[in-house]
């Protein structure tokens, strides 16, 4: 297979500054094409997801203070 072939339909294989506008085109319209595809989540969905990412984060940070703090004081305590 030629080189030329191989890369047909690549915008890669083409020289650097070499893109066409109607090459240009077509990609942007696959990729509004793909967009079109996406399932979005609904508000309702999004805010819930958004509070329980929330929620947790400060778990976590909450909980690993209170390890960091812990651990600082008995390491202290060992080191003096």
């Amino acid at each position: 297979m030629a080189k030329s072939e191989k890369n047909k339909g690549s915008l890669a294989g083409n020289a650097p500054g070499k893109y066409s506008l109607a090459r240009v085109k077509e990609f942007s319209g696959e990729v509004k094409n793909e967009f079109n595809k996406i399932a979005w989540p609904d508000k309702k969905h999004t805010i819930g997801s958004t509070g329980v990412v929330v929620v947790l984060v400060m778990i976590i940070s909450f909980y690993l203070g209170a390890v960091d703090l812990i651990l600082g004081k008995i390491i202290g305590a060992i080191l003096k």
